[in-house]
């Protein structure tokens, strides 16, 4: 059996998740505006005692959804083996999820939209015409919290960025506790100077942590 069989073993039956939270982050700049968010969430949830771990896209090796359907039998992505393979039991055993993202012309990064793509595998399908649906996430007390960050100091100019992670989870069964839009910054680790904004992304997650242990 190879390191790969075995991650698909894992992934393939759905335990009920840990009260711990999972962070992902879609920014390809090491050290940046959203590394700084995501970390700041994250210390807000381990204030709460919980497990926190972070993975930042850009560190993986993976690709998007190529869409063989074959997750439609194994369930599981098996149509390809890569980064993803390692990063879905992680996924799978934590009940928390925090996904931080920089805008890229008014949407989620490339790396970020391959990562969501990549959790097609978790959804069931029936054979009628329009296919009805459910998540196999679904129904497990999952949480969430999404943030963005835009250069610009409108939120138009965030454009989808929140809606495209918003709405991929809660099709999945998480429920949203939150999220964070952070307008007027790029310069690498300008955030740090905006101390409400900091001090809001900390409190984001020790309520994210609050839910998952009430």
């Amino acid at each position: 059996m190879t390191i790969f069989d075995s991650l698909i073993q894992q992934s393939a039956t759905i335990a009920p998740p840990q009260p711990q939270v999972l962070g992902i982050g879609g920014s390809p700049r090491k050290g940046g505006n959203s590394d700084a968010i995501l970390q700041q969430i994250l210390a807000g949830a381990a204030k709460q005692q919980l497990s926190t771990e972070n993975i930042h896209l850009r560190d993986m090796q993976y690709q998007g959804c190529i869409g063989c359907e074959r997750c439609r039998k194994d369930k599981i992505c098996t149509g390809l083996q890569d980064g993803m393979s390692f990063l879905y039991p992680d996924i799978l055993k934590s009940q928390g999820l925090v996904l931080v993202c920089p805008t890229h012309n008014y949407n989620i990064t490339s790396w970020m939209k391959a990562f969501i793509d990549r959790l097609y595998c978790f959804y069931n399908f029936t054979n009628d015409r329009p296919r009805n649906w459910s998540s196999r996430l679904a129904g497990q007390g999952r949480k969430a919290i999404i943030a963005a960050i835009c250069e610009q100091e409108n939120k138009k100019d965030m454009g989808f960025t929140l809606e495209a992670m918003r709405l991929p989870l809660e099709a999945l069964g998480y429920d949203i506790i939150d999220e964070l839009p952070v307008l007027s910054v790029f310069d690498k680790k300008k955030v740090k100077e905006y101390e409400e904004v900091m001090l809001q992304a900390e409190k984001l997650g020790a309520k994210l942590g609050r839910s998952m242990i009430q």
